[in-house]
């Protein structure tokens, strides 16, 4: 299966998830800071959706700040109903604009990141597909914004529910999610590794 069509299916299951929730389960917290899961929804329709031009245009506006640029966006879409950003969200299922980079690997990790930062302070377990998450793994090790890498520096990361290992150092043992989430910083994660490695992600995790 092509990182296209991983992208596109992982897409489908994140407004699937969407439209599962509740009223109170959409307005609850997430893994990101102050965002609520109907403002991480926001922030992902708002940045995927958004031509790179003008994706460039609105971070020089912004300061070159990624920050601001995210309250902005999800300040946007404060007034949409969960119902019109799972449909916004559908409408623009196949990666296009800035969720095509490096060949659609940019749609499918921020969409399953930000699922997940939803899921996981809801108690909303799934099973990732294997082949997605080995994509998403190896492509959060080099991503820029993400800082997979950087996190993971020195350590050795293996995966105990599907065949994916890489790095050198200090072992961290877990499931593939719990190590993806880690090296995006997210520290509830570390919770679910193992390993002398985990002191290591620790020190270099941020809260969102």
């Amino acid at each position: 299966m092509d990182v296209t069509t991983m992208a596109t299916a992982e897409r489908a299951d994140f407004a699937d998830m969407l439209l599962s929730l509740t009223g109170a389960q959409w307005k609850a917290s997430t893994l990101c800071g102050e965002w609520r899961a109907r403002d991480v929804a926001a922030h992902v329709v708002a940045y995927l959706d958004r031509y790179r031009g003008a994706f460039t245009a609105a971070l020089i506006r912004h300061r070159l700040r990624m920050d601001r640029l995210n309250a902005r966006d999800v300040d946007a879409y404060s007034t949409c109903s969960l119902g019109e950003i799972a449909e916004r969200m559908r409408s623009g299922i196949v990666p296009h604009s800035v969720g095509t980079g490096f060949g659609g690997r940019v749609a499918l990790v921020e969409c399953m990141i930000h699922q997940q930062d939803i899921r996981r302070p809801l108690e909303l377990p799934r099973t990732i597909p294997a082949e997605r998450l080995r994509e998403a793994l190896a492509f959060t090790r080099v991503a820029p914004l993400i800082r997979g890498g950087w996190r993971a520096r020195g350590v050795r990361l293996i995966a105990t529910d599907l065949e994916w290992a890489a790095g050198r150092g200090a072992e961290v043992r877990g499931s593939g999610e719990a190590i993806l989430m880690a090296m995006a910083g997210r520290r509830s994660a570390l919770d679910d590794l193992a390993g002398p490695g985990v002191t290591v992600l620790a020190a270099r995790s941020s809260a969102n």
